[in-house]
């Protein structure tokens, strides 16, 4: 698995901690005042607001400075050779070990630690900035304090974005009446109170949820299970006392297949820390793999959509929130391992955040230009962003947005789902009334959870792409998902908030 080249060893303090009566740090003092956060926060929400989208690179050199010590004081770099031409459509291919691109890295580098030596008065290294350079995108960390470094870094040709690493907007001082911000997806027990009606026996003895017969997925059954086709789920992993993820995974009428368990998600605050593993502390990951590939079994638990697929599942982030330094960087590393993978076709990342990071973008587009299928989730919250349209990845043109609506006549998205014009499919997901939402599995156990969101609805796109995949094996990615379009509701016509509308399985298979 490739991750970040760490080239600091040592633990140094920056000039922003260091000791009272050091010059350096009263100086640092003087050099500008900080815009207060609360500040920082609105702006990013008006622009949210305004133009569905925020990015650091429209904020002044001071704003970005700000945030930069609000949070962890590293600044994301990405980089390039000056004369270089479309990097975003090119960087599966880009090798940046190759000399020209070296050449590039290490100008930013050295501007960074002019810049730092003019401030300091004397030369700092490498080891005390805390240097990490990516091994395959194009992108450097540092951790720095120093308005001076980001002034200069961007006025340099080959500096293609500054941002502060692990800044969070604290939605919570920004809310009316006290409503904030959903929870961030971390709750997966079984439901012992499942009406009958929310399910059918079906054979050897599992348990199909009641809305998968809108999507035609039992009929798509006759033709395609997902059989020789691998999925890659990236979120917060597989729970280890879920033996349906574990030694199940191969019994029933799902057998001939693998499951893959890896983690690029480092929960350690030190810097030097490795991944935690793949196991789930969360239970989203778990709902979502059982959504995509849970095996047909004979125990009553809950059968998943591509029930004899491959599941390769990378325990990326804690929580659904990309937001916070550590998790943009397990996810970062977690679409490389998996655009890596050529037994990969499909990925499903049912995570996100308001706002674009170009980090995990550089990450996206490399996967995409591996040739994955990337289906990502429209967004899921409560009264406070509710209003919000489709979050980021799902905002890429790279990846495949999916939301989630209700049962019955027309579309209406579910009550904590996403829309908007970003929106490619939809997925029935909800009842109303009852609120009932799909089964999938618990934590442990055969008694089946159920979850709800445009994160069940993403899960189950990609299980249908499986299940079409595996009975068109020749085509393309590309292909694919004109299929897909073709077996949607809607088309030809396009929905300005539900793109082609709800899948129909049969149709892709057929």
């Amino acid at each position: 698995m490739k991750t970040f080249k760490i080239v600091a060893i040592l633990v140094v303090a920056l000039a922003m901690t260091r000791c009272a009566e050091d010059p350096i740090a009263v100086e640092e003092e003087a050099q500008e005042e900080q815009v207060p956060k609360n500040e920082i926060d609105r702006m990013i929400l008006q622009s949210l607001q305004d133009h569905d989208e925020f990015n650091w690179n429209s904020v002044s050199d001071q704003v970005l400075w700000s945030a930069l010590l609000y949070s962890d004081s590293v600044l994301t770099i990405g980089y390039q050779p000056v004369n270089e031409k479309n990097v975003n459509g090119r960087i599966s291919a880009i090798d940046v070990s190759d000399k020209t691109w070296q050449e590039a890295r290490e100008a930013v580098i050295q501007e960074a630690l002019g810049a730092l030596q003019k401030k300091n008065v004397r030369q700092m290294s490498r080891e005390e900035t805390r240097l990490k350079v990516h091994e395959v995108l194009p992108f450097l960390e540092m951790k720095v304090a120093d308005i001076e470094v980001i002034t200069r870094l961007r006025k340099l040709p080959g500096v293609r974005y500054v941002e502060p690493l692990g800044y969070e907007v604290d939605f919570s001082t920004l809310a009316e009446n006290g409503k904030t911000k959903s929870s961030k997806g971390c709750s997966n027990e079984a439901d012992f109170g499942i009406p009958a009606s929310d399910f059918t026996i079906i054979s050897p003895g599992a348990k199909l949820s009641w809305n998968y017969q809108y999507m035609n997925i039992p009929s798509a059954w006759n033709y395609s299970t997902g059989s020789g086709i691998t999925i890659g789920l990236i979120d917060t992993g597989l729970s280890a006392g879920q033996d349906k993820l574990g030694s199940q995974f191969n019994s029933g009428a799902s057998t001939g297949r693998y499951l893959r368990k890896y983690g690029t998600y480092v929960s350690s605050w030190w810097w030097w820390a490795s991944p935690d593993g793949p196991d789930d502390q969360c239970g989203h990951g778990t709902a979502m793999a059982g959504t995509i590939a849970a095996p047909r079994t004979s125990n009553h638990s809950p059968v998943g959509v591509a029930y004899n697929a491959n599941l390769v599942s990378v325990r990326g982030t804690g929580d659904v929130v990309i937001n916070g330094g550590k998790e943009k960087t397990g996810v970062a590393d977690a679409l490389v391992l998996l655009g890596d993978r050529t037994d990969v076709r499909i990925i499903s990342m049912s995570i996100g955040d308001v706002f674009t990071n170009s980090k995990v973008a550089d990450a996206v587009r490399y996967a995409y230009g591996k040739g994955k299928l990337i289906f990502s989730a429209a967004g899921t919250s409560t009264s406070f962003t509710n209003w919000y349209g489709v979050i980021f990845p799902a905002t890429m043109a790279e990846t495949v947005a999916v939301t989630g609506i209700k049962e019955g006549g027309g579309y209406a998205r579910c009550d904590v789902c996403h829309s908007g014009d970003k929106v490619d499919f939809t997925i029935v997901m909800e009842r109303p009334g009852s609120k009932n939402h799909p089964l999938t599995l618990a934590m442990n156990g055969n008694q089946p959870s159920t979850v709800g969101g445009s994160s069940v609805a993403t899960a189950t796109a990609a299980g249908i792409a499986a299940l079409t995949w595996s009975k068109n094996p020749s085509l393309s990615r590309d292909e694919m998902l004109s299929r897909l379009k073709q077996a949607a509701e809607l088309y030809p016509n396009r929905d300005s908030q539900y793109g082609w509308g709800t899948l129909d399985a049969l149709k892709a298979v057929l």
